[in-house]
């Protein structure tokens, strides 16, 4: 017999492998065989000329919306002369983008000789589930005509920052209005947010040292529409506005940020670009410094110089040497369009699956409970039963296929937070795969031994269930619990290998 069960599981988890295969798209990113050529390892920006340190005063204002106020911080350099360059701050993404970010680059920009305004992010048509890009570009030009009102702005050298999330914004910006005199992207994302999701959780997944099998969630979860519908933002194209920016554009990436596509995107913005002749794009790659081109919990102080000379230098530093410079940019694999899932495409669809799964397996024991309390109040014997085993067994595979769900939850959610904290850690990455596949196996064998006990009953012709409430419960348990086991082989428990 125990050869007879450890047979029986294995074709149960070699099936279940198979229909998580056969479910749903693989994950193979294409390596990038084409690194970006730099000029140089000095990032220092060619033609920027030495420049006069200002004292700086702070203003708040307000920017008047369609249909809202945001405050906004005007940095300006005191006795500067008129005729000054202004930069509009564009925040990335987040809800608690204040006007008091960006507070080193506005700071070093008004002490060369910029006029900088750092309005706070519109947050009242702001959420995770719905973003417009094209209306946040609206709100932020009103940034752009009041900084232009501002006394001793030249209104033709008033240019946008945008940084992350905001690198998607700025070119929209720059592309309706050629007046933008500039455009300084900063750790642009330059692909859809959902291409840029699935490469930065390839990215971070490596750099966490997941088993190689976690990475058949990536197409999975990224590829299918989200649960709750909207989330339309997903799939916004840059690039046809980037195709019209004529304005000289700074590049800027920092080594440690391992979210983003650093060589792909900076190639891709100077193919955009040529479309319209345009040439004066500079491209800086900044050593250690991550996303928010921090080093040590600083924002590096040679960033902030270059900024502030490419800036206050236009337009002679537009097209200056060298056009590609600083350190190694890292990028492996390409960020590159996510396949759909075949059958479970739709979030709410797998989400409605796996509820129902689990509700199925709930309601089995839960009506037999029921049932047996109302027979004991009305003192009569037991008339809806199960043959001995049956119900235990039953039971145990229910509760494995349950905790087994939870434990991939837990899992899925570990990894994340470690991912995203740039940490590692074998025992969550590693033991915890182990784990939840552990359990995975132990629901199938649970499983086997269910059906090994209703086939002996059914060679000896004895009863397995008695009753609707006992046969429905019993077929509520097991529907349930296949349903489960299926969600897991389509998340990839149960693939072969590790």
């Amino acid at each position: 017999m125990p050869y007879r069960i450890a047979g029986s599981t294995a074709v149960g988890i070699i099936l279940l492998a198979l229909i998580g295969a056969i479910m749903g798209p693989q994950w193979d990113p294409a390596p990038i065989s084409d690194p970006l050529p730099r000029e140089s390892e000095s990032t220092v920006i060619g033609g920027a000329q030495a420049r006069h340190q200002y004292e700086v005063r702070t203003t708040q204002m307000l920017v008047q919306l369609d249909g809202a106020t945001v405050a906004a911080r005007l940095m300006e350099p005191i006795g500067a002369p008129d005729g000054r360059p202004g930069v509009v701050f564009i925040h990335g993404a987040g809800t608690g983008q204040s006007e008091e970010a960006f507070g080193a680059q506005a700071q070093a920009l008004a002490e060369s000789g910029v006029v900088a305004l750092v309005p706070a992010k519109r947050m009242d048509t702001y959420t995770t589930s719905h973003r417009d890009y094209e209306a946040m570009a609206a709100d932020y030009e009103e940034s752009v005509r009041l900084l232009r009102t501002v006394h001793g702005v030249d209104p033709d050298q008033v240019g946008v920052y945008g940084e992350s999330e905001g690198a998607w914004i700025a070119p929209v910006i720059a592309a309706r209005d050629p007046q933008v005199a500039f455009v300084v992207l900063v750790s642009a994302p330059v692909v859809p947010p959902r291409q840029q999701a699935a490469f930065a959780t390839d990215a971070y997944l490596r750099n966490t040292g997941v088993p190689a099998g976690v990475f058949r969630a990536i197409p999975r979860a990224v590829g299918m529409s989200l649960p709750g519908g909207d989330f339309e933002y997903i799939d916004f194209d840059v690039a046809p506005f980037q195709r019209q920016m004529t304005q000289p554009v700074l590049v800027v990436y920092g080594t440690a940020d391992l979210s983003m596509p650093m060589v792909q995107g900076a190639e891709q913005i100077i193919r955009d670009t040529a479309i319209v002749g345009n040439t004066d794009i500079t491209v800086r790659y900044y050593e250690d410094a991550n996303h928010g081109l921090r080093v040590d919990g600083k924002v590096s102080a040679t960033f902030l110089r270059d900024l502030s000379d490419w800036v206050g230098g236009l337009p002679a530093t537009a097209g200056a040497a060298p056009r590609i410079a600083g350190a190694d940019p890292v990028q492996v694999y390409l960020a590159a369009p996510v396949p759909t899932p075949r059958w479970l495409g739709d979030g709410d669809v797998l989400v409605g699956v796996a509820a129902a799964g689990a509700s199925l397996v709930v309601l089995g024991p839960l009506a037999m409970l029921v049932a047996r309390g109302v027979e004991r109040l009305r003192g009569s014997p037991a008339r809806r039963t199960m043959a001995p085993g049956v119900a235990a067994r039953a039971w145990t595979l229910g509760v494995l296929a349950l905790l087994t769900i939870g434990a991939l939850i837990w899992y899925l959610l570990a990894v994340a937070r470690l991912a995203l904290g740039y940490e590692q850690n074998v025992w969550i990455v590693q033991g915890g795969w182990l784990a939840v596949r552990a359990l995975g196996i132990g629901a199938v064998v649970a499983a086997v031994l269910v059906f090994d006990r209703v086939r002996r009953l059914r060679d000896e012709r004895a009863m397995i269930a008695r009753g609707a409430v006992a046969i429905g419960s019993l077929g509520s348990t097991l529907l349930g619990s296949a349903v489960l086991l299926v969600v897991l082989a389509y998340w990839g428990v149960y693939q072969l290998g590790i």
